[in-house]
């Protein structure tokens, strides 16, 4: 059992509690939003502020994962939430949104920090062959927390107050410090061959560009997202809209998902080293696109229930599976770097997707956009699996950028 892993235990219970506490707090922040100003400027705004971090300081923040101690730098980011969650509790008029957006920003960028260290510890502490069902085992407890959030926030902002989810926040990033500050093993970066900063980075984009393997992952993960990312903004407005279905079939379309991402995460968890992450990657972006092509041929709400259980099934072990890679396919002093670039330019491909959407589901419709995006997505699962299949050199026994 990987519980039983007391290092890794404690890391899954601070990431647990973390993502619970998140998930809570950014959905608050869109209903105080809302609520003070009415507009949906603002309100996207806020989700700007939030996910801006990553695009900035996503880079950086692995150079410094690969410098600092992991545990450390955990530990710090978790306190730093902590007060700066407490902050929100002076946004109470809409001539303070500015505040809101600023310690929204420097919340999420702290965050940016606590995945990549959160990562690089959790490979430095088990096996290689237990890395993909501890990863599939996190990826599973942070979406069941993230549900747990959401829920815990809306029953907050309709019968008590927001101020409660940003307390509990800032308890949860406390409580999750403590246990980070039990783990007592030898976690601390190298120190040896430090650059500039700007090196630092270039050094880790080279080394992930440099690698077939790492290369095909990257590149896949940005191309699906960019396909993926508008699916995400118009599932509401296809549900809607397009279907003519009441709002309250969303319970069932996230819980269909949820639920096989669950039962997704505990079957690979249990089976883990019995897989290659490589086949999972090229499997799952190739399934999902299928499913997500098909989700454009519905005419009744129902139907899209067991094809989001579909895609559940598929999100989890290629979530897994990529981090997997990150965490063995790199040299360890190069860690933080390759996981943080990972993150960034899949972001941003997610973003641009976002952004599009709009626009090009009002030239060729939301059907279309779906079929697109279904198709865009399955061609970056077969372009991985020519990736994977080419000969290539071990990524880790490679020379490491000077």
């Amino acid at each position: 059992m990987l519980l039983r892993h007391r290092p890794f235990r404690l890391l899954w219970a601070a990431q647990l509690i973390s993502s619970f506490g998140d998930a809570a707090t950014w959905l608050a922040l869109l209903i105080l939003t809302q609520r003070l100003t009415g507009s949906t400027a603002a309100v996207a705004g806020t989700a700007v502020a939030i996910a801006l971090p990553q695009l900035v300081l996503g880079l950086l923040a692995g150079v410094m994962v690969d410098r600092w101690d992991r545990r450390r730098l955990l530990i710090a980011s978790d306190l730093t939430r902590a007060g700066l969650v407490l902050g929100f509790l002076a946004v109470t008029t809409a001539d303070r949104l500015w505040l809101l957006y600023g310690l929204a920003f420097a919340t999420s960028a702290a965050a940016t920090f606590f995945n990549p260290a959160r990562g690089v510890l959790v490979a430095e502490v088990l096996p290689a062959d237990r890395l993909l069902s501890a990863n599939s085992l996190s990826e599973t407890s942070r979406v069941v927390a993230g549900v747990a959030g959401v829920a815990l926030a809306g029953v907050l902002a309709g019968e008590w107050t927001l101020s409660l989810v940003f307390v509990l926040d800032a308890a949860s990033f406390l409580v999750s410090a403590a246990l980070v500050a039990r783990i007592r093993a030898p976690v601390a970066a190298t120190s040896e061959g430090r650059d500039a900063v700007g090196r630092e980075v270039v050094a880790g984009l080279r080394l992930v560009f440099g690698s077939r393997l790492l290369r095909g992952v990257v590149v896949a993960g940005s191309v699906a997202m960019l396909g993926l990312g508008a699916v995400n903004v118009l599932l509401v407005p296809y549900v809607v809209d397009v279907l003519g279905a009441p709002e309250t079939w969303f319970g069932a379309l996230e819980g269909a998902q949820v639920t096989a991402m669950v039962l997704a995460g505990a079957a690979l968890a249990a089976a883990g080293a019995r897989l290659a992450p490589t086949t999972l990657v090229s499997g799952g972006l190739l399934g999902l696109g299928a499913v997500v092509a098909a989700m454009a041929a519905v005419t009744q709400v129902w139907q899209l229930v067991p094809l989001l259980f579909a895609v559940g099934w598929m999100i989890t072990p290629v979530q897994a599976s990529v981090t997997t890679i990150l965490q063995t396919e790199v040299p360890p002093r190069l860690r933080g770097r390759a996981q943080a670039s990972f993150s960034t330019l899949v972001g941003a491909a997610g973003l641009a997707s976002m952004a599009l959407a709009g626009g090009v589901a009002a030239a060729v419709g939301v059907r279309n956009v779906f079929l697109l995006s279904g198709l865009v997505a399955a061609a970056a699962g077969l372009a991985s699996a020519l990736a994977f299949r080419s000969p290539r050199p071990a990524a880790a026994a490679a020379p490491e950028p000077r």
